[in-house]
């Protein structure tokens, strides 16, 4: 991951680590990486300890990631793979859980895309999720349509 990734904690009594955010450029070697000019970002982790999940805590941390407005130059994406789901602690079937992540993100300018990344496409409850910055130009936005589905310009 390059210089210049973003972390947020959420931090009990200052003493314990509760949850945790992390945004960061993805590693030169992935198709992501390939638009360049660090303008694509990887929302690479939303992690919550079981006992504070029903605290909104994943939003908090999202909306301190997100409060910085130098990311509305930027496109950041996630990939929601359901094998990394706590589908067990938090008793939601696959599709129930891949809603309520739908519903997290969207509260933040994501949406699903489609893509050909093969992880994604392993299994269909899996999600893109892309949010687009406001200032992002139109030739970037055209290059990640494209990228989307590993055509490189």
């Amino acid at each position: 991951m390059e210089k210049g990734g973003r972390v947020a904690l959420a931090v009990l009594n200052n003493t314990t680590i509760v949850g945790f955010s992390v945004l960061g450029y993805p590693d030169e070697n992935e198709r992501w990486a390939r638009i360049g000019g660090q303008i694509v970002m990887e929302l690479v982790a939303v992690e919550v300890v079981r006992e504070f999940r029903k605290n909104a805590l994943a939003r908090r941390l999202l909306a301190h990631l997100f409060s910085d407005t130098r990311l509305e130059e930027k496109i950041v994406y996630l990939a929601a793979y359901s094998w990394t789901w706590d589908l067990a602690y938090s008793g939601l079937c696959v599709q129930s859980y891949r809603n309520m992540l739908i519903r997290l993100y969207s509260a933040f300018g994501f949406l699903a895309y489609a893509t050909n990344e093969p992880n994604i496409c392993l299994k269909p409850e899996n999600i893109f999720l892309v949010r687009m910055g406001k200032h992002v130009c139109q030739e970037i936005r055209e290059k990640f349509k494209w990228l989307r589905f590993g055509i490189f310009f």
